[in-house]
């Protein structure tokens, strides 16, 4: 199995998987979707009674439930490093929450305003602010305030979606396309490229020839009106993924970290089929 970049940026990526099959691709899919570690907030504690700002009383409520508030604060992408937290059950705090396996935030706003994502702050490290500063939560009016403190911890999204950290994860064949010179002639170039709706055909010196063959959907409409000259096949041993992130971590650690994951996976299956054969 190889794998090929075609472009990696910070929230999204593309790349060819060569040498491959159908079954390994899905289960890279797979495992890019679910099982990924990334941290995400699973506690939310609400000050509860008046809030006193500058002399003047504030009413700690907001026009939402607190369970849609804690809900909106969950899904708020939450910067993740492996160097530097881990899975609660695995650390050794055993699980009673240390800085090795949560992040703390507090947020506190006073009405009128737009409560967003930005407006928590991590308590401690600053570079653990979350990078989409303008994430709406909610709305406050005249009188309204917050006060909330937020834990986050790591979990993948086996568990709940908030822990998904890749999105939008899929693949294809990766198309061929052949153009058939003795054929061509006998066909006007410019009816291939009229009927495809990706731009994969150019002409060039008056003959036509293949510019993005990834762009490629195969609807083989410019099989039709060829009559021949050009024929679409695909490759079951490369595969085509594109994908998304939510910012939580980067393009390229999803997919480092899904080959990882994949490979662990893979010995442990190889380990125990050898040991059903003892």
């Amino acid at each position: 199995m190889e794998i090929e970049i075609c472009e990696m940026e910070d929230m999204k990526g593309s790349f060819i998987l060569k040498n491959s099959s159908p079954a390994m691709a899905n289960a890279l899919r797979r495992t890019m979707l679910t099982h990924i570690p990334k941290m995400a907030i699973d506690k939310v504690e609400f000050h509860l009674g008046p809030i006193m700002v500058d002399d003047k009383e504030y009413e700690s409520v907001t026009p939402l439930f607190d369970e849609i508030v804690a809900h909106r604060l969950g899904m708020v992408p939450v910067p993740t490093d492996y160097g530097l937290f881990s899975f609660q059950e695995n650390c050794p705090c055993g699980g009673e929450g240390c800085p090795n396996c949560t992040i703390m935030y507090s947020l506190n706003k006073i009405g009128p305003c737009t409560v967003l994502s930005g407006d928590m702050m991590p308590l401690g490290n600053p570079d653990l602010a979350v990078k989409d500063q303008f994430i709406p939560i909610v709305e406050l009016t005249d009188g309204q305030a917050v006060l909330i403190y937020a834990t986050a911890v790591m979990g993948t999204a086996k568990k709940h979606v908030k822990w998904q950290a890749a999105f939008g994860v899929g693949y294809k064949y990766v198309p061929e396309v052949h153009i058939d010179e003795s054929r061509a002639g006998d066909q006007d170039p410019l009816d291939s490229i009229k009927v495809c709706p990706r731009n994969v055909f150019e002409i060039k010196n008056g003959k036509l020839r293949v510019v993005d063959v990834l762009n490629c959907g195969m609807c083989r409409q410019c099989e039709v009106v060829s009559k021949g000259a050009v024929k679409i096949d695909a490759d079951d041993t490369k595969f085509f993924f594109k994908y998304e992130t939510d910012g939580s971590l980067t393009a390229k650690q999803v997919l480092d970290k899904a080959t990882e994951i994949l490979s662990v996976q893979s010995e442990d299956v190889f380990a125990h089929i050898g040991e059903e054969k003892l």
